[in-house]
């Protein structure tokens, strides 16, 4: 459908990509310096967290079912810890570890033990030519850098209103044998906000693997990040692969970073027994224990997963105007123009954007230009080669509502802008 400055004619044209020029010229007269790149929790979000800080003094008890926080021991994290994260994935403790405070952290490590030692004593990734990781797109930048840190081929998988392309997913994984994994963000993936299907869960969980080391990377960032009291219900995977007599095919992680203190928080990894088992190999060379004084704390402050519920519901008290003013501003902005689409997610923590084709870093540069920094064009996509170059991750939660609303502002402004004069440049 062409754009709303597509069908004017040549002055007319002329006349709005003028007027839309002064628009911006004046958003820069403002000297505005906002930055909207990264999903950093606000102050106020943090704040919320304060009160895991004081669980723990000099006098109390820092033992854990017979485990002492404050020594080593305890590899796979406090058995409370543990039967915390379980709780939240809805998964058996038994198939989880606890380490750390980064689940990013988690799967560079796993994809690294693959690099190594292989996966259930499968030829490692290093001593094989070529090895291919899908990545679902637009998607999480971070999860493209870790495989491309490795020599992996990233390969783009679209992304659909009910997750993935499935049909493509189900072909690559089934056919070609470099093929050894594929990344996800199931519930309320970043950056679209959309969580997986029923039908999507379940035909991942009957995917059957070209190659034996194959895993997914189920990257449950946001499992307990709903922004309304109606939450989107995803399929437990774990369940599905159960009612088949499967299990050796996910790695899910989890982690406090978006709940209490980012990188001060716990993350935990649940896979099959034999994946754990497979996991310590390199884990426990890696680490005597985990920090347990940390987890103590948590699950002195959370005492099972309502408890991390209500936690969130405050959390959602906070985040739920910012994602209501880019709805609101993108809608009485953009609405009509033809020039702009983008989700409008119920939960997570960002927003996808899509300008016309060709748009995305001339849009980026010149919001930055005026003042407000967004992230990167292309960083969706895998080496940040979005073959469209039109999507832009909007990251709502840091700002002010204030300047929040003057980012969108501009982020309209510069839209329509580039709008018209893409158009005018199609006409030369």
């Amino acid at each position: 459908m062409p754009t709303c400055y597509e069908t004017m004619d040549d002055a007319a044209l002329a006349r709005e990509t003028e007027r839309l020029q002064a628009d911006v010229d004046a958003l820069a007269a403002q000297g505005l310096t906002l930055d909207m790149a990264r999903g950093k929790p606000s102050p106020a979000q943090v704040d919320l967290s304060r009160p895991v800080l004081d669980v723990l003094t000099s006098e109390s008890s820092l033992t854990d079912d017979g485990v002492d926080a404050a020594n080593y021991g305890a590899p796979d994290g406090l058995p409370s810890a543990r039967r915390l994260m379980a709780e939240v994935l809805e998964v058996d403790p038994a198939h989880v570890i606890v380490a750390g405070s980064s689940s990013l952290n988690l799967m560079y490590d796993l994809v690294g033990h693959a690099f190594t030692r292989g996966v259930r004593g499968a030829t490692p990734w290093s001593e094989l030519g070529e090895v291919k990781f899908l990545c679902p797109a637009p998607g999480y930048d971070r999860h493209f850098a870790v495989t491309e840190h490795f020599g992996v081929t990233n390969v783009p998988v679209p992304m659909t209103e009910t997750g993935p392309d499935m049909d493509l997913v189900e072909r690559l994984v089934e056919t070609d044998p470099t093929v050894k994994g594929i990344w996800c963000v199931p519930k309320y993936q970043n950056p679209t906000g959309v969580t997986f299907s029923d039908e999507t869960v379940r035909r991942f969980a009957g995917l059957r693997p070209a190659a034996e080391d194959f895993r997914i990377y189920w990257d449950n960032a946001y499992v307990v990040h709903g922004l309304y009291d109606q939450d989107d219900e995803l399929l437990n995977i774990f369940d599905v692969l159960a009612e088949t007599g499967r299990e050796d095919l996910v790695y899910e992680f989890a982690s406090t970073s978006k709940v209490t203190f980012p990188g001060s928080g716990i993350a935990c990894v649940a896979a099959s027994p034999k994946d754990l088992d497979d996991i310590r190999l390199s884990s426990n060379i890696q680490r005597v224990c985990s920090d347990k004084i940390t987890q103590l704390m948590h699950v002195r402050y959370f005492s099972g997963r309502e408890a991390v519920v209500d936690h969130m519901a405050l959390m959602a008290e906070v985040l739920r105007p910012k994602f209501e003013l880019v709805e609101q501003k993108l809608t009485d902005g953009l609405a009509g123009l033809d020039v702009a689409t983008w989700t409008n997610p119920r939960g997570g923590y960002f927003v996808s954007f899509d300008g016309p084709d060709g748009s995305a870093k001339r849009i980026v540069a010149m919001c930055r230009e005026v003042g407000v920094t967004l992230t990167g064009a292309g960083a969706t996509w895998p080496y940040g080669d979005d073959p469209r170059d039109s999507n832009i991750r909007i990251a709502p939660s840091y700002p002010t509502l204030e300047e929040l609303g003057q980012a969108l502002d501009v982020l309209v402004a510069c839209t329509k802008l580039v709008a018209g004069q893409l158009a005018a440049e199609a006409r030369a």
